[in-house]
């Protein structure tokens, strides 16, 4: 499969479709309809609830929860090659996270992070845009707006704010105005929120979500840590294969990779500031953890070594699915 996804064919698109099915069909033969977690943001509950109002038939949340990772799989693939993050045009960023996100059942769940992946794929791709951007403003408050917007989802994704902040260090000379202009795009949801809020009389009893600091405990069994071991070792070496390759491109391209990067560590502190022990979170992390994995099949000249890791994960999945409680 990997040497089937090495190739930049259009076709390919149509067969992610059919692996993705293939490695997700166990959600389609036992659907879960998902719970509020109290962790989760209004919109995202007010979603649920009316779901479940209208008894919507089981099927339709893992058809929901398989289209959003699907979208979001060829959508960061493309924004990889778009930004030439990797030698050349490829579908292993999508195969990869389709991949990484079947090792584990809480990230084929429809929950609040998933959908607000959709939201911070966008932001990224709009960050990386920033280097001799000549409409950075726009770009900015339009960021902002977003990372606003994904809070009402899952609050502790606010925490991407200081993503703005890297990435205006990053990419661009000191500006104040445009540090501003960021933060206004933040608060604008809130605005138009309390202005609801006033407008309906719902002002007494509201309460707005807050964050917790916590340790971020979960219950995996033993495969599902082997699991996690092999992604780390995949990402490993594929962040070594990219530290590789960096020198020989281009600024631009140089400063994206930062940001994947930088995307990653808040990706990963994020669970530790919200008060759930829930394992849905850290589907966060696997964004940037798929481009590393995706290096990881790319650049090693011996091809058995993407061919075993391909379907040592393959294998992994096959067993969370069917044969490990």
């Amino acid at each position: 499969m990997t040497g089937i996804f090495k190739a930049n064919n259009p076709y390919n698109t149509f067969l992610l479709f059919i692996y993705g099915l293939l490695l997700k069909l166990p959600i389609f033969l036992h659907p879960e309809i998902p719970s509020i977690d109290p962790i989760d943001g209004f919109l995202f509950k007010e979603m649920l609830r009316k779901m479940q109002l209208v008894n919507m038939p089981a099927i339709v949340y893992p058809l929901i929860t398989f289209l959003l990772l699907f979208t979001q799989a060829i959508t960061f693939n493309k924004l990889v090659s778009d930004q030439k993050l990797l030698q050349k045009p490829n579908y292993l960023t999508g195969m990869s996270y389709l991949l990484i996100t079947s090792l584990f059942k809480e990230w084929s769940i429809l929950s609040a992070s998933l959908i607000i992946n959709t939201l911070l794929v966008w932001v990224w791709a709009r960050m990386s845009s920033l280097y001799n951007n000549p409409h950075a403003q726009t770009t900015l408050f339009n960021i902002g707006m977003v990372i606003g917007v994904s809070t009402f989802f899952y609050f502790p994704s606010v925490a991407f704010a200081a993503l703005i902040i890297f990435a205006l260090i990053v990419t661009r000379p000191f500006r104040l105005s445009e540090w501003l202009i960021a933060l206004l795009g933040i608060i604008t949801p809130y605005y138009f929120l309390l202005a609801y809020v006033f407008l309906t009389d719902k002002w007494q009893g509201y309460k707005f979500q807050g964050i917790a600091v916590s340790y971020p405990k979960f219950h995996q069994s033993g495969w599902a840590l082997a699991a996690i071991i092999i992604v780390l070792f995949a990402s490993i070496v594929g962040v070594f294969f990219i530290q590789q390759n960096q020198r020989r491109q281009l600024v631009q391209t140089r400063k994206s990779w930062n940001l994947v990067f930088l995307y990653f560590l808040v990706a990963v502190f994020i669970p530790f500031i919200n008060a759930t022990y829930s394992f849905q979170h850290w589907i966060l992390s696997a964004i940037p953890l798929s481009v590393f994995m995706a290096s990881a099949f790319l650049y090693p000249t011996k091809k058995w070594f993407a061919l075993t890791l391909h379907w040592i994960i393959v294998l992994f999945v096959i067993a969370f699915s069917y044969f490990v409680s």
